[in-house]
Protein backbone atom coordinates (compact mmCIF):
# COMPACT_ATOMS: atom_id res chain seq x y z
CA UNK A 1 0.00 0.00 0.00
CA UNK A 2 1.16 3.51 -0.62
CA UNK A 3 1.78 5.95 2.18
CA UNK A 4 -0.94 8.28 3.39
CA UNK A 5 0.03 11.94 3.14
CA UNK A 6 -0.93 14.83 5.34
CA UNK A 7 -3.86 16.30 3.40
CA UNK A 8 -3.43 19.68 5.03
CA UNK A 9 -0.62 20.29 2.54
CA UNK A 10 -1.72 22.36 -0.47
CA UNK A 11 -1.05 20.01 -3.37
CA UNK A 12 -2.40 22.50 -5.91
CA UNK A 13 1.13 23.89 -6.16
CA UNK A 14 2.10 20.73 -8.06
CA UNK A 15 -0.03 21.71 -11.02
CA UNK A 16 1.29 23.64 -13.99
CA UNK A 17 -0.68 24.59 -17.10
CA UNK A 18 2.24 23.50 -19.29
CA UNK A 19 2.04 19.88 -18.14
CA UNK A 20 0.76 17.42 -20.68
CA UNK A 21 -2.72 15.93 -20.46
CA UNK A 22 -1.74 12.58 -18.90
CA UNK A 23 0.60 13.95 -16.23
CA UNK A 24 -1.76 16.74 -15.19
CA UNK A 25 -4.71 14.36 -14.93
CA UNK A 26 -2.65 11.86 -12.96
CA UNK A 27 -1.69 14.51 -10.42
CA UNK A 28 -5.31 15.56 -10.04
CA UNK A 29 -6.48 12.01 -9.36
CA UNK A 30 -3.65 11.44 -6.89
CA UNK A 31 -4.50 14.70 -5.13
CA UNK A 32 -8.19 13.81 -4.86
CA UNK A 33 -7.44 10.27 -3.64
CA UNK A 34 -5.07 11.46 -0.92
CA UNK A 35 -7.45 14.22 0.09
CA UNK A 36 -9.87 11.41 1.00
CA UNK A 37 -7.01 9.65 2.81
CA UNK A 38 -7.40 6.61 0.53
CA UNK A 39 -4.77 4.14 -0.56
CA UNK A 40 -4.51 2.88 -4.14
CA UNK A 41 -6.13 -0.36 -2.98
CA UNK A 42 -9.12 1.47 -1.53
CA UNK A 43 -9.70 3.46 -4.72
CA UNK A 44 -9.30 0.31 -6.81
CA UNK A 45 -11.92 -1.49 -4.74
CA UNK A 46 -14.37 1.43 -4.87
CA UNK A 47 -13.97 2.09 -8.61
CA UNK A 48 -13.48 -1.37 -10.06
CA UNK A 49 -10.30 -0.14 -11.77
CA UNK A 50 -7.20 -2.20 -11.03
CA UNK A 51 -4.61 -0.91 -8.55
CA UNK A 52 -1.93 -1.17 -11.25
CA UNK A 53 -4.10 0.77 -13.69
CA UNK A 54 -4.73 3.60 -11.22
CA UNK A 55 -1.02 3.72 -10.38
CA UNK A 56 -0.10 4.10 -14.07
CA UNK A 57 -2.70 6.85 -14.49
CA UNK A 58 -1.43 8.74 -11.43
CA UNK A 59 2.14 8.56 -12.71
CA UNK A 60 1.03 10.00 -16.05
CA UNK A 61 2.06 6.88 -17.96
CA UNK A 62 -1.33 6.42 -19.60
CA UNK A 63 -4.44 8.46 -20.43
CA UNK A 64 -7.55 6.65 -19.17
CA UNK A 65 -10.60 6.08 -21.29
CA UNK A 66 -13.72 8.11 -20.55
CA UNK A 67 -15.27 4.97 -19.02
CA UNK A 68 -12.35 4.48 -16.63
CA UNK A 69 -12.27 8.15 -15.71
CA UNK A 70 -15.99 8.14 -14.94
CA UNK A 71 -15.53 5.13 -12.63
CA UNK A 72 -12.75 6.88 -10.73
CA UNK A 73 -14.73 10.12 -10.42
CA UNK A 74 -17.84 8.29 -9.21
CA UNK A 75 -15.81 6.37 -6.62
CA UNK A 76 -14.32 9.62 -5.32
CA UNK A 77 -17.76 11.23 -5.14
CA UNK A 78 -16.84 13.91 -7.68
CA UNK A 79 -18.34 15.27 -10.86
CA UNK A 80 -16.11 15.71 -13.91
CA UNK A 81 -15.29 19.37 -13.26
CA UNK A 82 -14.38 18.71 -9.62
CA UNK A 83 -12.03 15.93 -10.66
CA UNK A 84 -10.35 18.08 -13.30
CA UNK A 85 -9.79 21.06 -11.02
CA UNK A 86 -8.25 21.47 -7.57
CA UNK A 87 -9.67 24.96 -7.06
CA UNK A 88 -13.12 25.80 -5.70
CA UNK A 89 -14.97 29.01 -6.59
CA UNK A 90 -17.50 28.50 -3.78
CA UNK A 91 -16.81 31.84 -2.07
CA UNK A 92 -17.06 33.99 -5.21
CA UNK A 93 -20.24 35.76 -6.32
CA UNK A 94 -19.05 36.23 -9.92
CA UNK A 95 -16.70 33.81 -11.69
CA UNK A 96 -15.13 34.47 -15.09
CA UNK A 97 -13.37 31.50 -16.69
CA UNK A 98 -11.19 32.23 -19.71
CA UNK A 99 -10.64 29.29 -22.11
CA UNK A 100 -7.20 28.63 -20.59
CA UNK A 101 -8.85 28.31 -17.15
CA UNK A 102 -11.43 25.75 -18.23
CA UNK A 103 -10.13 22.25 -17.44
CA UNK A 104 -10.15 19.97 -20.49
CA UNK A 105 -9.67 16.24 -20.95
CA UNK A 106 -8.98 14.52 -24.27
CA UNK A 107 -9.59 10.78 -24.38
CA UNK A 108 -7.31 8.39 -26.27
CA UNK A 109 -9.83 8.34 -29.15
CA UNK A 110 -9.93 12.15 -29.41
CA UNK A 111 -13.09 12.63 -27.33
CA UNK A 112 -12.71 16.15 -25.89
CA UNK A 113 -14.52 17.30 -22.76
CA UNK A 114 -14.19 20.90 -21.55
CA UNK A 115 -15.49 22.04 -18.14
CA UNK A 116 -17.51 25.23 -18.64
CA UNK A 117 -18.96 25.76 -15.17
CA UNK A 118 -16.89 26.92 -12.19
CA UNK A 119 -16.39 24.36 -9.42
CA UNK A 120 -19.10 24.94 -6.81
CA UNK A 121 -19.16 21.74 -4.71
CA UNK A 122 -22.30 22.61 -2.73
CA UNK A 123 -24.28 23.04 -5.97
CA UNK A 124 -23.53 19.63 -7.47
CA UNK A 125 -23.80 21.14 -10.96
CA UNK A 126 -21.48 20.28 -13.84
CA UNK A 127 -21.55 21.87 -17.32
CA UNK A 128 -19.42 20.26 -20.02
CA UNK A 129 -18.80 21.04 -23.70
CA UNK A 130 -18.15 17.78 -25.57
CA UNK A 131 -16.54 17.12 -28.97
CA UNK A 132 -16.82 13.52 -30.13
CA UNK A 133 -14.94 12.66 -33.37
CA UNK A 134 -16.74 11.04 -36.31
CA UNK A 135 -17.25 7.32 -35.85
CA UNK A 136 -16.17 7.38 -32.20
CA UNK A 137 -17.95 6.48 -28.97
CA UNK A 138 -17.63 7.50 -25.35
CA UNK A 139 -17.69 3.87 -24.27
CA UNK A 140 -20.28 2.70 -21.76
CA UNK A 141 -20.58 4.94 -18.70
CA UNK A 142 -21.97 3.00 -15.77
CA UNK A 143 -25.08 4.10 -13.91
CA UNK A 144 -24.78 6.76 -11.23
CA UNK A 145 -25.60 5.50 -7.74
CA UNK A 146 -27.23 8.77 -6.69
CA UNK A 147 -30.16 10.75 -8.12
CA UNK A 148 -28.17 12.35 -10.94
CA UNK A 149 -30.00 14.09 -13.80
CA UNK A 150 -28.45 14.99 -17.14
CA UNK A 151 -29.53 17.59 -19.72
CA UNK A 152 -28.04 17.28 -23.20
CA UNK A 153 -28.16 19.70 -26.15
CA UNK A 154 -26.63 18.97 -29.57
CA UNK A 155 -24.81 21.96 -31.06
CA UNK A 156 -23.58 20.38 -34.29
CA UNK A 157 -23.60 16.98 -35.96
CA UNK A 158 -25.60 13.88 -35.01
CA UNK A 159 -25.42 11.82 -31.84
CA UNK A 160 -26.70 8.43 -30.76
CA UNK A 161 -27.52 8.29 -27.06
CA UNK A 162 -27.98 4.84 -25.53
CA UNK A 163 -29.74 4.81 -22.14
CA UNK A 164 -29.84 1.26 -20.91
CA UNK A 165 -31.66 -0.60 -23.68
CA UNK A 166 -33.21 2.55 -25.20
CA UNK A 167 -31.55 4.38 -28.10
CA UNK A 168 -32.18 7.99 -29.15
CA UNK A 169 -30.82 9.65 -32.30
CA UNK A 170 -30.31 13.39 -31.93
CA UNK A 171 -29.36 16.09 -34.44
CA UNK A 172 -28.32 19.74 -34.04
CA UNK A 173 -30.92 21.61 -32.02
CA UNK A 174 -32.31 18.54 -30.25
CA UNK A 175 -32.24 18.31 -26.46
CA UNK A 176 -32.64 15.36 -24.13
CA UNK A 177 -33.28 15.04 -20.40
CA UNK A 178 -32.91 11.79 -18.45
CA UNK A 179 -32.15 10.33 -15.06
CA UNK A 180 -28.68 8.82 -15.13
CA UNK A 181 -29.33 5.69 -13.07
CA UNK A 182 -28.80 3.53 -16.15
CA UNK A 183 -25.63 2.80 -18.18
CA UNK A 184 -25.09 5.44 -20.88
CA UNK A 185 -23.16 5.56 -24.13
CA UNK A 186 -22.69 8.34 -26.69
CA UNK A 187 -21.74 7.67 -30.32
CA UNK A 188 -21.28 10.05 -33.25
CA UNK A 189 -23.50 9.34 -36.26
CA UNK A 190 -22.11 10.15 -39.70
CA UNK A 191 -18.79 11.60 -40.83
CA UNK A 192 -18.77 14.84 -38.84
CA UNK A 193 -17.57 15.69 -35.37
CA UNK A 194 -20.49 15.99 -32.98
CA UNK A 195 -20.49 18.85 -30.50
CA UNK A 196 -22.90 18.82 -27.61
CA UNK A 197 -23.41 20.50 -24.26
CA UNK A 198 -24.25 18.51 -21.16
CA UNK A 199 -25.40 19.76 -17.77
CA UNK A 200 -25.16 17.20 -14.98
CA UNK A 201 -27.16 17.87 -11.84
CA UNK A 202 -26.11 15.82 -8.83
CA UNK A 203 -28.01 17.11 -5.77
CA UNK A 204 -25.79 17.25 -2.67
Amino acid sequence: MDDIVNTSVDMSSEFNESRDNAESLGLRIRYRRKKRVWTLDQLAEASGVSRAGISRIERGETVPSTTTLSRIAEALGLNFSELMSVHSNEQEDVVLLKPCQQPMFIDENGFERRCIAPVLPSKGLDWVHNKLPAGETSGELFAHATAVEEYLYVLDGKLEVRLGETVHELKAGDSLYYRAQVPRQFTTIGKRVCQYMMIINAPR
